[in-house]
C-alpha cells in the first residue's frame, strides 16, 4: 500500500496551508463538524459527512458482498451489469478497470448502449441497480427493461436484480415488495460523488471481482495523514492548489504513469458538482496524456496530476498513492476547496434544473424544433443571434468558438454511444488545439451528474456544443409512455433549454446518421 502524497510546483501555498492548519480544518472535517462551511451550508453538511470514516463503517459490507458473490458464481452468474449514474457508476468504473475485472457500466440512455447491455448473455447476468431513492429516471428505466428481458428469456427476474439504495427509501420498499435478490443499504449521510467507499462503490466492484477489502485498507492507512492538522497533510496542499491559486479557476486533470485507470473522470465529477455553484467554482477538465492543455501556460489554469512531474509552468499539484488513498485524498481536498471558496461542497442546486426540463418535455412530447439548416448528415440548431447567418456546419461551429472569451472554455456534450462513437472523443483534443482554450468532453446523459452542475452554476464562461443523433433502433421502456430514444432526446433538449435560459451560447448538432455524422464532424474539425 501507499499513503497519498502531494508535491507542488510553480507556486507557494504555504500561507494558505498554515491557515488551514491553524484553523484545524482537517481534524474538524474528520470530526464531522458541519459548521466549517458556514451557517447556510450547515444543515446539508450535517447529513453529508459520513464519507470521512467509511474505511471503518463500510467493513460490515465485505462479508455480505463476498457471500453474495460466492452464491452468484456457484450458479454460473458472472456477468455483472451496473445501472447507476454519477458517483454510482464512476467510482465502480475506476475500481474495476484498475483491478482488471469486467463490469458492464450502464450509465447511458442511448438506445444502442442499452441494447448492447441486453444483448449480453442473460443466462449469466445479474444487474446491480444503484439509486439513493430509486426515482432516478435512468436507473428506473434500466431496471424495468432488464426485468422484462429476464422474464421474456424465462428467467426469474427478481433473482437477478440486486439493489443498492439508502435505508428507508422508496427503492428499499420496492425491492422488498418485488422480492429482489439482495438489497444493500448505503450510508445515507454520504452524497453520491463522495460514495466511492460506500455500498454504491463496493457492491458492484466486489461482485465483479475487485479486492474491495484492500481498497478499504488503503483508505484506512491514508486517513490519519489526511485528517491531521499538519503542514505535511497532502489534502491541504491539493485543496489549496485547486482553490487558492488566484484567478486560476480551471484544473486540468490527467493520469500519467499511474496504474489507476480512469481516475480523472471520477475526480472531474467530484470537483465539478462540489464547487461549481453560486457563479464560482473550479472547472475540472479531464484530459488524456499529452493533451494541449497540459502544455499551456494560460493564466486561468492549474494542473492536478497523477504524475511525478509537471508538464507546464502553471501551478501544479502532483499526486501519488493507492486508489483507496486517492479517493479519500481528493474527497478531503475538495471539501477543503469548498471551504476556501466559501461555498457548500455538498449540494448540487443546478442538477435538478435539467432533470425538470427533461421531465416537462417527456410529458408534453412536443415536435422537435426545426433545424436552422442541414449540412450533410448534420442538422444545425441555434439562436439567430448565435448563428449570425451561418449556413454551413463549419461556419456554425466557428461562430460558436468565436464566443469564447479570454478565460472561456468549450464543453462538448455528446448524447451518443461511447463505444460505437468512441472516435468522436478525439474532437476534444482537436478543438483544444484549435482554440487554445480548455475543452471538456462529456457523454450524455452521464455528464449531467458531473460537469452539468458547473455548466449552469459555475463561472459563466462556457460555450456549449451539443451533439445528438437519431437512433438506428429504439428500445421500449416497459410501462412508460416513452422509449429510450425519446428519453435521451428529452434529456438533451432539456439541458440545452436550461443552458440557453441562463444565457449560455449553445449550438446543437443533430446527426441524422450517427456513423456518417461522426465522420463528417471529424473530417471537418478532427485534425
Amino acid at each position: 500500500m501507499s499513503v497519498p502524497k502531494v508535491s507542488t510546483q510553480n507556486g507557494d501555498w504555504s500561507e494558505v496551508v498554515d491557515r488551514l492548519v491553524a484553523e484545524k480544518i482537517a481534524s474538524r472535517i474528520a470530526a464531522k463538524d458541519a459548521t466549517i462551511w458556514g451557517p447556510e451550508a450547515e444543515s446539508e453538511a450535517s447529513i453529508r459527512l459520513g464519507w470521512v470514516d467509511l474505511h471503518e463503517t463500510s467493513r460490515p459490507l465485505l462479508a455480505e458482498i463476498e457471500a453474495l458473490q460466492a452464491d452468484l458464481r456457484s450458479e454460473g452468474l458472472d456477468r455483472i451489469v451496473l445501472s447507476g449514474m454519477g458517483g454510482s457508476s464512476l467510482a465502480p468504473e475506476v475500481i474495476t478497470r484498475t483491478a482488471g475485472v469486467e463490469l458492464f457500466v450502464l450509465d447511458s440512455t442511448d438506445p444502442s448502449v442499452v441494447q448492447r447491455a441486453l444483448d449480453g448473455d442473460l443466462s449469466k447476468t445479474v444487474i446491480v441497480v444503484s439509486s439513493k431513492s430509486g426515482g432516478t429516471v435512468e436507473t428506473d428505466s434500466h431496471r424495468r427493461t432488464f426485468a422484462k428481458a429476464f422474464a421474456d428469456a424465462g428467467i426469474d427476474a427478481a433473482s437477478r436484480i440486486v439493489v443498492v439504495t439508502d435505508p428507508g427509501s422508496p427503492f428499499e420498499k420496492l425491492s422488498a415488495d418485488e422480492g429482489y435478490r439482495k438489497t444493500f443499504l448505503a450510508d445515507p449521510n454520504v452524497g453520491g460523488r463522495y460514495s466511492a467507499l460506500t455500498a454504491f462503490g463496493l457492491v458492484p466492484s466486489g461482485l465483479a471481482g475487485a479486492d474491495i477489502a484492500e481498497l478499504l485498507d488503503q483508505a484506512a492507512e491514508a486517513a490519519p495523514v489526511l485528517q491531521a492538522d499538519s503542514t505535511d497533510n497532502p489534502a491541504l496542499w491539493l485543496g489549496a492548489v485547486l482553490a487558492a491559486s488566484a484567478g486560476r479557476d480551471k484544473a486540468i486533470i490527467a493520469a500519467d504513469g499511474s496504474d489507476i485507470v480512469g481516475f480523472p473522470d471520477w475526480a472531474e465529477q467530484l470537483i465539478a458538482e462540489s464547487t461549481g455553484k453560486n457563479g464560482t467554482g473550479v472547472l475540472p477538465v479531464a484530459v488524456e496524456v499529452g493533451a494541449p492543455e497540459l502544455q499551456s501556460d494560460a493564466a486561468d489554469l492549474t494542473n492536478a496530476l497523477l504524475a511525478d512531474k509537471a508538464t507546464s509552468g502553471v501551478p501544479t499539484a502532483l499526486t501519488s498513492g493507492s486508489l483507496g488513498g486517492q479517493f479519500l485524498l481528493w474527497e478531503m481536498a475538495t471539501a477543503v476547496a469548498g471551504y476556501l471558496l466559501g461555498i457548500n461542497p455538498f449540494d448540487q442546486p443546478d442538477v435538478e434544473s435539467a432533470k425538470a426540463a427533461a421531465r416537462g418535455l417527456l410529458d408534453a412530447q412536443p415536435e422537435p424544433e426545426a433545424p436552422a439548416f442541414t449540412d450533410g448528415a448534420v442538422e444545425v440548431r441555434g439562436s439567430e443571434e448565435l448563428l449570425g447567418g451561418a449556413d454551413t456546419l463549419r461556419r456554425a461551429v466557428t461562430t460558436l468558438l468565436d464566443q469564447l472569451g479570454e478565460n472561456g472554455y468549450l464543453a462538448v456534450m455528446a448524447y451518443l454511444d461511447s463505444e460505437r462513437d468512441a472516435d468522436l472523443a478525439s474532437l476534444r483534443t482537436a478543438l483544444a488545439k484549435q482554440t487554445g482554450r480548455p475543452v471538456t468532453f462529456g457523454w450524455g446523459p452521464r455528464f449531467l451528474h458531473s460537469t452539468g452542475q458547473y455548466h449552469k452554476g459555475g463561472h459563466p464562461e462556457g460555450v456549449f456544443l451539443q451533439i445528438t443523433a437519431t437512433p438506428t433502433a429504439d428500445v421500449e421502456i416497459p410501462d412508460r409512455p416513452f422509449t429510450f430514444g425519446g428519453l435521451i432526446a428529452a434529456q438533451a433538449a432539456g439541458d440545452a433549454t436550461v443552458l440557453a435560459e441562463r444565457g449560455r451560447p449553445v449550438l446543437r448538432l443533430h446527426l441524422t446518421g450517427p456513423t456518417s455524422g461522426v465522420q463528417q464532424l471529424l473530417s471537418l474539425f478532427g485534425n
